[in-house]
């Protein structure tokens, strides 16, 4: 029987009464209102609802990108209240994988370099990186097309070394903020294949943003929000 380590029982993200404000002209818009949220191990989970409900904006929190106004955020056991904007920084790199919309990849590197752009952030050495960013390029679809670059993919491969990238370094969590907006149907389809496919072979939490109902009708959990508030989180049978 496989012992799971105290963490392992812990929620990935842990959120405690967390509020953000931004400031509208002379009006303070809360984006995120006394939100109180869990993310367990495994999770395949949708953060849903209307523009402005707050989705990306606790995306962005969780992830380190944006502070709160107040509240706790943990995230795989850290309370990212304590830590400067260089911890973060290394939170990021180390424990969270990011998928956008909008791929983020940098244009002039091949997909290979692009995926293992982290990893070399983090220090591992050649031999280690090749063997993880082969393997991960091969597990999300693209063997063989190592040496692209994002200007000779289309969509759904570029969004592939995007997961490739988010997932090489084995973080906690992955964060997918609307990671099929910008794909046709078909190939939406395949990316939450590849999605729901490393979530139950490898276990990846992963947690997204999105308007779509399709990735809404994959999800394990649906936490709908309105207004900065979770109206409703429901588990799927």
């Amino acid at each position: 029987m496989i012992e799971h380590a105290e963490s392992d029982m812990q929620p990935i993200v842990r959120m405690q009464q967390v509020v953000k404000t931004y400031r509208q002209g002379k009006v303070d818009v809360h984006a995120v209102n006394n939100v109180s949220l869990a993310i367990k191990h495994g999770d395949f989970a949708v953060l849903c609802g209307p523009s402005g409900s707050g989705k990306t904006s606790i995306l962005n929190l969780i992830g380190g990108l944006d502070v709160p106004n107040s509240g706790r955020i943990w995230v795989d056991g850290v309370d990212l209240s304590t830590l400067d904007s260089s911890a973060l920084s290394q939170v990021r790199k180390n424990r969270i994988g990011f998928v956008f919309q909008a791929y983020n990849l940098i244009p002039v590197m091949t997909a290979y370099e692009n995926a293992e752009f982290v990893l070399n952030l983090q220090g591992v050495s050649e031999a280690a990186c090749r063997e993880r960013v082969m393997a991960t390029l091969a597990a999300v679809g693209l063997e063989g097309l190592e040496h692209r670059r994002p200007d000779e993919m289309s969509g759904g491969q570029q969004q592939r070394v995007a997961i490739a990238r988010a997932i090489v370094t084995n973080p906690a969590i992955v964060l997918a903020d609307e990671p099929t907006a910008n794909v046709d149907s078909h190939t939406a389809e395949l990316l939450l294949d590849l999605m729901q496919q490393l979530n139950r072979d490898q276990g990846i939490t992963f947690l997204f943003s999105t308007h779509d109902q399709h990735v809404m009708d994959r999800a394990k959990r649906t936490i709908r929000l309105h207004d900065g508030k979770i109206e409703s989180d429901e588990v799927s049978g």
